[in-house]
């Protein structure tokens, strides 16, 4: 299970990982692999618009279910991936690089101290399976 040291997480299995003032938000290795193979993502809100943490921010569609998407942080969104819009494969592939799925400019970066490091959400996965 890949799990980069340079994101936090959510319970939700969303990562941030922090870029400047942006944060670039996806979902986890985890969250891919218990999806299956993502065949859409869409994302509900518009470009510019601000969002609260914790808020729904889009769907991820896998053959088998859909899942939302929540934002780990508050801010405003400034940017969504249209690579993932022309290849939603590249969520499995490379959640964490390619497969990532939108930008935030963070509003509030002490929401980041609410969030996992990699160890806590490690035990957090483990947990889930026990």
């Amino acid at each position: 299970m890949n799990i980069p040291e340079n994101c936090k997480y959510s319970n939700d299995h969303e990562y941030v990982r922090v870029d400047g003032n942006a944060g670039i938000i996806g979902i986890t290795d985890y969250a891919q692999s218990q999806l299956g193979d993502i065949i859409f993502f869409d994302c509900t809100k518009e470009v510019g618009s601000e969002v609260k943490q914790g808020e729904v921010i889009g769907s991820i569609e896998a053959v088998k279910t859909v899942a939302e998407l929540f934002s780990p942080v508050s801010g405003k969104l400034i940017e969504v991936n249209a690579e993932v819009n022309n290849a939603p494969a590249l969520v499995n592939e490379d959640p964490y690089g390619r497969g990532w799925l939108v930008k935030i400019e963070i509003a509030d970066p002490s929401e980041l101290n609410t969030l996992m490091d990699a160890a806590s959400y490690k035990n957090y996965i483990e947990s889930l399976s026990h």
